[in-house]
């Protein structure tokens, strides 16, 4: 093959490549959440009115449905028109008219600054750190994420957190989501990765909530089976089951799921199972999690204090065999070295180099610190490395290590 032949070769397969991560990120997938704000909603009010009119038993509907749902928020006994003066907005879930008769299922939203003086504000303060949602579908023997528009992806946009106690972090699944967060991710057990991966949403943790469907039949009834998993490892909180009678009611069975497993996830903040998990604290900012500090700061003075130690038998030791007859002064006191940070950019063509290239710099004397600032599979990517001397020193600790370094102003570039 000649070397046109060749060249035109790697062009069309550097086109057909670019072409295919296009197809990956582009198209109508994304779907931004609709609702976050801290009113009190309901949702999942059945009401069946008959009146004179289809008008009339619309109106008389919402009142039915607004009455309903202050006695589920546990609401005083007040009049309609001042019930009326806080809701906010009523949610049609689904509903049917006939020319006497209105059939639906609704939900209120309650304006939290109008109804906070009859109920509180106790549950609009969230206490959790920000966790990043990561829905998965199960249907039809594949699991998805993002990679395209599902039904469970909308339940968990259209869900409003504003009064759970659960700072949901909530990707709209357009651009590179349908990359980075896939099924494949939920796997991954490298606390590398996932702090890299959690570090460009700004999230602590990761929640896992899947959802199983099985339809019995085309048109017919379908079973959902829901799970709630949270953390790097997918520990498991609890699995329930629920079933929608017709494909029609199945968002109002995925969104009396979203609703479970966000309880799910308030309970086990409440007993103290819902806590970032303290070995994702190393993130591209370098910032270290106290207690790991803690433990490095009393590894530390262990070290200095075994040094003095032996620098003090050594200064005895030489005294005894004459080496101080030059003067009784005192040895002049050792200076630490200066501590810097060096940008090292490192190649990482999949994600076990990736974490054994950070485990290896992490292992070397005098690093104090690695931080991630760019993740890239497949190319390169760089860490900020704090180290304690001269980056000539860093450079040959790299080496003994047995990467190849090629040295820079202030930034190293290693491989293997």
């Amino acid at each position: 093959m000649s070397r046109t032949s060749a060249a035109l070769l790697a062009l069309l397969l550097l086109a057909g490549g670019y072409a295919l991560v296009l197809a990956q990120v582009s198209g109508n997938r994304g779907i931004a959440p609709t609702a976050s704000s801290a009113d009190i909603e309901v949702r999942g009010i059945e009401v069946d009115v008959r009146a004179d009119s289809a008008e009339e038993a619309r109106q008389e509907a919402w009142r039915q449905a607004q009455r309903d749902a202050w006695e589920r928020v546990g609401g005083p006994a007040i009049s309609d028109g001042q019930l009326a003066s806080m809701v906010s907005a009523i949610v049609i879930q689904r509903e049917r008219l006939g020319p006497k008769r209105y059939i639906a299922t609704l939900g209120v939203t309650f304006d939290r600054q109008r109804a906070g003086r009859f109920l509180g504000g106790a549950r609009s303060e969230r206490s959790s750190a920000p966790m990043l949602v990561v829905p998965v579908m199960a249907t039809a023997g594949s699991y998805t994420v993002y990679e395209q528009r599902n039904d469970w992806q909308r339940a968990w946009a259209e869900f409003n957190p504003g009064t759970s106690r659960i700072d949901y972090v909530r990707p709209s699944g357009a651009g590179g989501d349908s990359l980075l967060l896939t099924y494949g991710q939920t796997g991954r057990r490298s606390r590398a990765w996932w702090s890299s991966s959690l570090d460009q949403y700004g999230a602590a943790d990761v929640l896992v909530p899947i959802a199983r469907l099985d339809h019995q039949f085309p048109g017919g009834p379908i079973r959902g089976t829901f799970t709630a998993r949270y953390g790097p490892d997918s520990l498991l909180l609890n699995t329930f089951s629920l079933e929608a009678a017709s494909p029609e009611a199945l968002p109002e069975m995925l969104g009396e799921a979203v609703l479970r497993i966000d309880r799910l996830y308030e309970q086990a903040l409440a007993e103290g199972k819902l806590q970032p998990d303290p070995t994702l604290r190393v993130g591209g900012s370098g910032q270290v999690d106290p207690a790991i500090a803690r433990l490095i700061e009393i590894g530390r003075r262990a070290q200095a204090n075994r040094r003095a130690t032996e620098a003090a038998v050594a200064a005895g030791a030489a005294s005894a065999t004459g080496d101080d007859d030059e003067g009784s002064g005192e040895a002049p006191a050792v200076q630490p070295a200066a501590t810097r940070t060096v940008a090292v950019q490192f190649a990482t063509p999949d994600a076990a180099a990736f974490d054994a290239t950070l485990a290896a710099v992490r292992q070397l004397a005098n690093v104090r610190g690695v931080g991630v600032t760019s993740t890239a599979m497949g190319g390169t990517s760089v860490m900020n490395v704090t180290y304690e001397g001269e980056v000539q020193e860093l450079a040959a600790a790299l080496r003994g290590r047995g990467f190849d370094v090629r040295e820079g102003s202030n930034t190293l570039a290693i491989s293997r």
